[in-house]
């Protein structure tokens, strides 16, 4: 029975050897199969990848240029919106002493038909800065803005309130929101 009992473990060792072999062999080529890697996979595989890259940096680039369109418009738009700045600067003093010639007394006709052309160029000089979008400031009982008024003096004045303009010395203008020149201005104390 011993004997018997011996080659019974002897078969089983032998099964087990023969099992453990074929697992492994199975085993083995599965990994190789596995392993096998088809190069047209992998090629499709670096083409997506590349198209997502690709599709990334499209977006990125559409995004910039739609950034910069946007700068562009808002650019053009503050170039068109003060665009007569440097000419009005230019023009205003013509306005002040088109406006300090008419501050002349007149007496004789001459004078008063002088006066006259006078006023009509400056009625035509203050339209043409109105329809560009440029106004006067600083009058007389308006309240003090050290944005667009440059205080001179402090008087003391019956006539308007405190921090309020009491006398314009010089007008000022501005062009839509931006001061071309500040007003000078006598300030009620």
């Amino acid at each position: 029975m011993k004997e018997q009992q011996k080659e019974t473990e002897q078969n089983i060792e032998e099964i087990n050897d023969e099992t453990v072999t074929e697992q492994i062999e199975t085993d083995v080529d599965t990994l190789e199969k596995e392993a096998e890697v088809d190069p047209q996979q992998v090629e499709i595989e670096q083409l997506q990848s590349d198209v997502k890259e690709l599709e990334d940096k499209l977006l990125r680039a559409q995004a910039e240029i739609q950034n910069i369109q946007q700068r562009h418009a808002r650019e053009l738009q503050t170039v068109r919106k003060y665009d007569g700045q440097k000419l009005a600067g230019a023009v205003l003093p013509a306005v002040d002493n088109l406006e300090r010639a008419l501050q002349v007394e007149s007496e004789d006709a001459v004078t008063q038909q002088i006066k006259t052309g006078v006023e009509m160029t400056l009625g035509t000089l203050v339209q043409a800065l109105r329809d560009n979008g440029i106004s006067a400031t600083g009058e007389v009982g308006e309240t003090f803005d050290p944005t667009k008024h440059q205080a001179i003096q402090s008087v003391a004045s019956d006539d308007v309130a405190s921090d309020q303009i009491a006398t314009v010395l010089q007008k000022g203008y501005m062009i839509q929101d931006r001061v071309l020149r500040p007003a000078m201005v006598a300030v009620a104390k």
